[in-house]
């Protein structure tokens, strides 16, 4: 399993809501490589619920999409947009029990569409969440000229 790095903490004022490690409110995901998966282990915080020691499932949603963005940053090596969610909540995820493991996986590619596999799992392994999720993806050109994309060895070290 290989660390990604999160090279747009260089940029000014980046602040994104699931991958920031600067942004306070926001999640602070971080991800790694695992063959041809994109995983994540997120430890919940008590003011991400939406019901007492319950995660909203708009969080849910937001950490699966997260997910699918940094599939295409470091499997497709460019930069897209999310076009459609499928987003399936299963079973309740709690914000006091655990951490939560997130993986993504590339289903398909339809042109410049990529159909991008999510779970979310709870801290037994159980499958709480899933989502199909649909990315509008960018030449390489256009994502690094207007999304900023650093180029795909940005993602990972030496």
């Amino acid at each position: 399993m290989k660390k990604l790095n999160n090279p747009f903490t260089r940029l000014e004022g980046y602040r994104c809501f699931g991958c920031s490690p600067d942004n306070p409110l926001g999640l602070g995901l971080t991800f790694s490589e695992d063959g041809e998966y994109i995983v994540s282990t997120w430890s919940p915080k008590a003011h991400f619920q939406g019901w007492l020691n319950v995660l909203h499932g708009g969080i849910q949603a937001t950490m699966m999409d997260e997910i699918a963005s940094w599939l295409v940053f470091a499997k497709l090596k460019t930069s897209g947009v999310t076009s459609k969610m499928e987003v399936r909540l299963k079973k309740t995820v709690y914000t006091n029990k655990g951490d939560i493991k997130l993986k993504a996986r590339l289903k398909e590619m339809n042109r410049n569409i990529a159909v991008i596999e999510t779970w979310l799992y709870n801290s037994d392994d159980e499958l709480c969440a899933s989502a199909l999720m649909h990315y509008y993806t960018y030449s390489r050109e256009v994502a690094r000229e207007k999304l900023w994309y650093p180029g795909e060895d940005a993602f990972y070290s030496e």
